[in-house]
């Protein structure tokens, strides 16, 4: 994966696991008129085409997709983000220990 695949596969865990922490990021979207939500599906779908072009992990973004649109339900955007960022995490993880192949 090149720097900038990383640095969006590690940037959108980081938006996903700030958004499930359980008061703080419920507020933050609340707060800010569910703007974050449509933020985290642009992040989230830009990330999808980058990393589709260099072929690394898509799976937790695409989820991240879905949980931008499933969020706006409150208990299960939460539960949502939280698997989101753990997909996210276990991917980002996987992928910095291959080796890259040029």
């Amino acid at each position: 994966m090149t720097p900038i695949g990383k640095l969006f596969k590690w940037g959108t865990f980081l938006y996903e696991a700030f958004l499930t922490l359980p008061l703080i990021g419920g507020a933050f979207v609340v707060a800010n008129a569910w703007i974050p939500l449509g933020i985290a599906f642009l992040l989230h779908a830009v990330a999808v085409v980058l990393l589709m072009r260099e072929r690394g992990p898509v799976i937790g973004n695409v989820v991240g997709v879905i949980t931008s649109v499933v969020a706006l339900i409150p208990f299960v955007g939460w539960i949502m983000h939280a698997v989101t960022a753990v997909i996210l995490l276990i991917e980002g993880l996987s992928a910095s220990r291959r080796t890259p192949r040029y």
